[in-house]
């Protein structure tokens, strides 16, 4: 009897050790051989669990690397914090992050197998889709776009900006832009290039300017310039942001690493903006330039914004998708002939891994 209830317990252990087979299964011995070398004494409880110990030690992280969509910031804190504070680890994943920039084309690299996952954005993601590209939107963990317009302290809303010069850069004709004249009635003769340098906005109070609630409204405040940002995600712009996007055969061939990676970086999120010192401390090691005031403002500022906690993700989790918010996107972009109507703009997300993930603000 002790005889069986040992192999019992051996049996328990090596199906939790080597993904649920028995070892006698794995090794070709059978119930005979196991008691025989029982009875011999040299294939003591032991030795059987130091083969179970090996195979679980020789089990390794799932290493993965990120692409983020610019130099490391506050705005990318969720992700690095999961590195700084072992959530990754805790996954079974071993996270790279890589910082984009302006020479680099995440989705270029993401589509040529040099990263897993990239920080997306919707528009970029559709586009892509039309183009033939098979990626695909798994989570987003901002709720809005942080994009805005910052002005001089006498404009009280957008739609006091008609006559005002107004800077976009080249990225926001293809965006944001297109939007505002519709909703506004903007006109082009209005729009000057932006070429980040808040000179000629801290010069004119008959300009305004694109902006970042974290970068050019901390640099209008170091300046003492007394300025108001509008977040157009309040007056109804709709593409999410800081989404992670990875390739349709990723989430086909190993969907259980997509869903720890979205659900450890959501928790990421979380812990980042109850103590964001773990992951700010990584992203001024790959920013130098990046410092601490500005990474406390821009913490700020995603509170102040509920870019991660806010909207949907009040009630349904961090990362949260819908299918309306996808459809008017889409539609927008079809209106303003930034999209062909033809496009299979569903294949360009998918809700099924961030609805298990279900991490609450």
């Amino acid at each position: 009897m002790r005889v069986l209830r040992f192999l019992s317990r051996v049996a328990r252990i090596s199906r939790v050790a080597i993904g649920g087979h028995s070892l006698c299964s794995s090794f070709g011995c059978s119930f005979g051989s196991l008691v025989g070398s029982l009875v011999a004494r040299t294939a003591s409880a032991a030795t059987i669990a130091g083969v179970a110990l090996t195979a679980h030690l020789a089990h390794a992280d799932d290493h993965v690397t990120l692409l983020t969509s610019w130099y490391a910031q506050a705005e990318h804190g969720g992700f690095y914090q999961a590195v700084a504070t072992g959530i990754y680890k805790k996954y079974g994943l071993d996270v790279t992050i890589r910082m984009g920039g302006p020479q680099v084309n995440g989705m270029q690299l993401l589509a040529g197998g040099q990263a897993d996952f990239l920080m997306g954005y919707d528009f970029q993601v559709l586009s892509s889709v039309e183009a033939g590209i098979p990626v695909t939107t798994v989570a987003a963990a901002f709720q809005f776009d942080p994009q805005g317009m910052m002005t001089h302290a006498d404009v009280t809303s957008l739609a006091g900006l008609k006559n005002k010069t107004i800077l976009v850069a080249g990225s926001g004709r293809t965006t944001w832009w297109p939007w505002l004249k519709a909703k506004y009635g903007y006109t082009e003769a209005q729009a000057r290039p932006y070429t980040f340098n808040l000179q000629p906005f801290f010069a004119d109070q008959n300009v305004a300017m694109q902006a970042y609630p974290s970068s050019e409204t901390f640099q209008a405040e170091q300046a003492h310039v007394n300025a108001h940002f509008f977040l157009f995600a309040d007056d109804g712009y709709p593409p999410y942001n800081s989404t992670i996007v990875t390739m349709r055969d990723t989430l086909k061939n190993k969907p259980d690493v997509v869903a720890r990676f979205v659900k450890a970086s959501m928790e990421g999120w979380k812990s980042y903006l109850n103590d964001p010192a773990p992951a700010n401390a990584l992203i001024k090691k790959d920013n130098p330039q990046m410092s601490d005031a500005q990474l406390a403002y821009g913490v700020a500022q995603l509170k102040i914004l509920k870019l991660v906690t806010g909207g949907d993700a009040a009630t349904q989790g961090i990362g949260t998708m819908t299918d309306a918010r996808w459809k008017k996107t889409f539609d927008y972009m079809v209106d303003a002939k930034l999209l062909k109507p033809a496009t299979d703009y569903h294949s360009a997300y998918t809700l099924q891994i961030i609805q298990n993930a279900k991490v609450m603000p």
